[in-house]
């Protein structure tokens, strides 16, 4: 339990620690960061590190590494805010509920278990809205930026074999600035020479890349974690395609810098197949004109004709508001329940094959649905279709984000006085 919340408090400045003598250690664009924040947030990461077992780097490297993340974290925070990008306390609150849920505990009994280990609750719920408000920021960048098209799918599609399966891996990035001379490039390559001998005799993966790693994930000791094979940059997907589990790349060179990958684990993929379900459909749409109590007499009007034996295709036709379905006598063919959206997702798994729902609500009003059929598809080649564009889109959303965090990073006014 404890580790995963070291985990969660990546630079965040939780430890209570005594008074800090309360100084500037860095001025970015129009903000600052305190020398508390940089020191609380320095012992978070030390009990991270701690919680992993892994030895601390040196305290410079990771004062520099912190006061790094620090400033990009205050960057991207400042762009958020320019754009009106806000998480709300409902928002914050249900993220931190789903954590706690999923560790099986109550956010009380969360709340409690991170106070007595010494850490500010409010400024936990304050660091996870940072974080949020980050991931917001950059994702909504790079949505607007990335388009996928069909052309871009097929040429994918024949050109890739897509069940590559997943691998687990670990990143090193010795960054090489933009427009470095000839000098300061063969100084970054004989630094990830060196690094990487040393990994071969043995050195630690997660303690190289904490100490030497400009990567985004260099304080959890460079692990990516999980990735499907296509989704990774081409540059290391044809790598990993081809390694061992334990192997470790040689130098990769790209725009960023020089790279290591450590490939720590690899699994495979399978067919997919999923449940789907003919239905029936009659809507009675709540908005300006029917309002939703009016709504619902209609609706329960129609559900006493369809029980006292009237045609469900009769009456769809004449009474639905699901212009889709209503001219096919409310057939909406067949449909996984991802398709059909939660709630009518939800009351069609619960039907039995020609039994038909009583009249439920959802946000776009009243519904009746009668399932007609059931059956589970092979949709392999559609989730392949799927996954490519999700595949395509992914690299041109890890390229653009990286590529946009150096460049805010590069214009932003920092006044480092540490």
């Amino acid at each position: 339990m404890k580790k995963l919340f070291y985990l969660l408090l990546i630079l965040s400045p939780w430890a209570q620690a005594d008074q800090f003598l309360d100084d500037i250690v860095a001025v970015v664009d129009d903000s600052v960061i305190m020398r508390s924040e940089l020191e609380r947030s320095v012992e978070s990461i030390k009990k991270q590190i701690e919680a992993t077992g892994n030895p601390l780097p040196p305290a410079d490297v990771l004062n520099k590494q912190v006061l790094e993340k620090l400033i990009v974290q205050k960057v991207q925070l400042q762009r958020a805010e320019q754009v009106g990008i806000r998480v709300s306390d409902a928002e914050v609150d249900a993220t931190l509920t789903n954590i706690a849920r999923q560790n099986g505990i109550t956010l009380t009994q969360m709340r409690e278990t991170i106070e007595k280990d010494g850490f500010n609750f409010s400024d936990f719920r304050d660091d996870m809205r940072k974080d949020m408000i980050t991931e917001r920021v950059r994702y909504a960048y790079a949505n607007s930026m990335v388009k996928v098209s069909d052309h871009e799918v097929d040429l994918f599609l024949a050109d890739n074999e897509l069940d590559q399966g997943e691998v687990d891996i670990q990143h090193l990035l010795i960054a090489v600035p933009e427009g470095a001379d000839e000098t300061t490039v063969e100084a970054k390559r004989a630094l990830v020479d060196d690094l990487r001998q040393q990994l071969l005799d043995g050195a630690d993966f997660a303690v190289i890349a904490t100490q030497y790693s400009d990567g985004q994930k260099a304080l959890e000791g460079g692990r990516l974690g999980w990735r499907p094979v296509n989704q990774l940059p081409p540059m290391f997907s044809e790598q990993v395609k081809s390694m061992t589990v334990g192997e470790i790349t040689r130098p990769l060179r790209s725009a960023s810098g020089f790279h290591l990958i450590k490939l720590v684990d690899k699994r495979d993929k399978t067919t997919k197949m999923v449940d789907q379900y003919k239905v029936q459909h009659i809507m009675i749409a709540s908005d300006e004109i029917v309002s939703a109590k009016d709504g619902m007499k209609i609706i329960n009007d129609l559900y006493s004709q369809l029980q006292n034996g009237a045609d469900f295709a009769a009456l769809a036709e004449e009474h639905s508001d699901d212009f889709n379905s209503a001219p096919l006598g409310g057939d909406m063919g067949w449909r996984a329940t991802s398709e059909l959206g939660a709630r009518m997702g939800a009351v069609v798994e619960n039907l039995d094959i020609n039994e038909m729902s009583s009249p439920f609500q959802t946000d776009a009003g009243w519904h009746i649905v009668k399932l007609l059929d059931k059956k589970q598809a092979d949709v392999t080649e559609e989730y392949k279709r799927q996954q490519a564009e999700q595949a395509i889109r992914e690299r041109k959303m890890q390229q653009t984000i990286e590529t946009w965090v150096r460049e805010i990073r590069g214009e932003a006014f920092v006044d480092i006085r540490l």
